[in-house]
């Protein structure tokens, strides 16, 4: 089967891409879909990482929660920016729950070259029985 070479895959595709790479748990699959200078924000400016060391090891922590996962409620695509509406699935210091997320990438000549993430509260699953 042939793969289309990065620069040939729509921003939509792209970001598809690393959302399923995320969603295995694959570091690897994952930094695929970054530039290699890429830059992650907390919204509107706040720098968590830039390069993919910061980003590999950013994510690599991320995917010792066993039960991660993200699942897409909407999509945006303008251009080169892709927004998309998540919930995640995490697991927090006080418990496993659920934040919302809105993630908007950049992705330019096939890579995202930056990304911006705005979360919502928190909302902790009930421990009852």
């Amino acid at each position: 089967m042939n793969h289309p070479s990065a620069i040939e895959m729509s921003p939509e595709a792209v970001v598809q891409q690393q959302l399923d790479g995320y969603n295995a748990h694959d570091v690897e699959a994952l930094l695929a879909t970054y530039a290699e200078e890429a830059r992650l924000f907390e919204h509107p400016a706040t720098l968590l990482a830039a390069g993919h060391a910061q980003l590999r090891e950013r994510f690599a922590l991320r995917f010792q929660e066993p039960n991660l996962h993200a699942r897409l409620c909407r999509r945006i695509v303008m251009g080169r920016f892709v927004v998309d509406h998540e919930e995640v699935t995490r697991t927090f210091p006080e418990g496993t729950g659920t934040i919302e997320l809105l993630a908007t990438y950049e992705v330019l000549d096939g890579k995202i070259i930056n990304a911006w993430f705005l979360s919502g509260p928190r909302r902790l699953h009930s421990s009852a029985p």
